[in-house]
């Protein structure tokens, strides 16, 4: 029998998968015009994400489907589609410099869009795993654009972890029958007891260990560090950004449907906490946004123990998470010369005193992710965390991110400090006041942030309704 398929509901993937297209096309003719093109297909696809959102499914076998549109898959495309334009804009300077080749570059980005795409939009545990791997493959090959040997780390671990969440789908489809997350959890339930249950345990087990490597989570953890200091500074925006809403976009699916409670508390305690405590020791700025996205990542996972009561908190962190990291990586990227590595802090000593706006864009986003003001989003994201967790019955699990949160704010605040430290051997009362703090925009400048903040703070139940409904 031949099966009708909705061309309609497919055009957010017909976009992405356009965009990666019409790169190539651009680089082979034309040799100029790839950032462009890749631009312009990633609003294409966030426009056809939008207008397409009430499309109706397809790839159906029965009423389980394996392309399903909805408004919080369509709020999903959006965000990878602006992750990537994002990513592409700021890797600009890089490519006008020729540190990085423009046509593979783009290509290679708009190839992991469309596996985001897949992922928003994935109505199966295959479709839902496809599509993280083609988030993830084109990954290796840009981390390895600077260091190889940064490749390599991450391809040997992602390759593991690949293996044991495909382990953990088979398992679960060898004990249910299912793989279409709309009947998953029936499933699941009606093994309950029975001498496959086991079985299904396990897979459930494997699948979130699997996917927890795409949010840097422990034990698939180690990968982050030297993979996001070797990469290109742009790539590692985009690692520490779009493949971890990826991941947390995987785990939620398994989550919201299947018993998880007690692994993911276990994942979320050592996570958070040795994020926090590893980076606490380090002297290079990507190694400690990345060591810090990682205790970040245990946040994320903390209401996921609740199962799907904690899903709403767990996706509105995740993307205010994304949206500050992606803030900070921005502005380091700024600081720093086109063609270079992150650097240690103290190459960042002072900067802020140099580039006003700069600097104060990266204190924002610091302060947001250690929940301090003015960043009262990344505050009320975290009151949101602590108080679904104190409802849900976990509050231990609450004391505990509260905790580590406490401890963050020893290098956020350190990273933050060195941007306005004076040089070595010159004492702060000899030195001139930084530029915008004699000057009239400081007023706009403090008027601006506390209204994006406050702009910010309603942010969460927004998110709510839009990666709920």
């Amino acid at each position: 029998m031949t099966q009708a398929v909705n061309h309609v509901a497919l055009l957010p993937l017909y976009a992405a998968a356009g965009t990666a297209i019409l790169v190539l096309l651009a680089d082979l003719t034309l040799g100029r015009f790839r950032t462009a093109a890749g631009v312009l297909g990633g609003l294409a696809t966030a426009v056809c994400a939008a207008v397409t959102s009430s499309a109706g499914a397809t790839f159906c076998t029965g009423a389980a489907c394996s392309w399903v549109p909805s408004r919080p898959a369509a709020t999903v495309a959006v965000l990878f589609a602006a992750l990537t334009v994002g990513v592409l804009a700021l890797s600009v300077p890089a490519l006008s410099a020729r540190a990085l080749p423009p046509g593979e570059y783009a290509f290679l980005l708009a190839c992991a869009m469309t596996g985001g795409v897949t992922v928003g939009y994935a109505g199966d545990l295959i479709t839902l795993i496809v599509g993280l791997e083609t988030l993830t493959l084109p990954l290796y090959v840009l981390v390895g654009l600077r260091r190889p040997a940064a490749a390599l780390t991450f391809f040997v671990i992602s390759v593991v972890a690949t293996a044991v969440a495909l382990m953990g789908a088979a398992l679960v489809y060898a004990a249910s029958g299912a793989l279409h997350l709309a009947g998953l959890r029936a499933a699941v339930l009606a093994a309950d007891g029975g001498p496959m249950h086991p079985v299904a345990t396990v897979g459930t087990w494997l699948l979130v260990i699997g996917f927890a490597f795409k949010v840097a989570g422990v034990p698939l953890h180690a990968w982050a560090a030297p993979t996001y200091d070797g990469a290109p500074m742009p790539v590692a925006a985009y690692l520490s950004t779009a493949s971890k809403l990826g991941g947390v976009i995987g785990l939620t699916v398994i989550v919201a449907r299947l018993d998880t409670g007690p692994l993911l508390a276990v994942l979320a305690v050592a996570t958070m906490t040795v994020g926090n405590l590893v980076a606490l020791r380090q002297t290079r700025m990507v190694r400690l946004l990345a060591w810090s996205s990682v205790a970040q990542a245990g946040y994320v996972l903390a209401p996921l123990a609740a199962g799907a009561d904690g899903v709403r908190a767990a996706l509105a962190y995740a993307v205010l998470f994304v949206t500050l990291e992606f803030v900070a990586f921005g502005a380091i990227i700024a600081l720093r010369p086109p063609d270079a590595d992150g650097g240690t802090l103290n190459d960042y000593r002072g900067a802020a005193r140099r580039s006003p706006w700069r600097g104060a864009a990266f204190v924002l986003a610091v302060a947001g992710l250690a929940g301090l003001p003015p960043g009262l989003a990344g505050l009320f994201a975290k009151v949101t965390i602590v108080g679904s967790l104190i409802g849900d019955g976990w509050g231990w699990l609450a004391a505990v991110v509260a905790l580590n949160a406490v401890v963050a704010l020893a290098y956020y605040v350190r990273a933050a400090a060195v941007l306005y430290a004076g040089p070595t051997g010159i004492a702060v009362a000899d030195l001139r006041p930084p530029v915008f703090a004699v000057r009239w925009p400081v007023a706009t400048a403090v008027i601006v942030a506390a209204a994006v903040a406050v702009a910010l703070g309603f942010a969460p139940q927004l998110l709510f309704d839009a990666l709920t409904a």
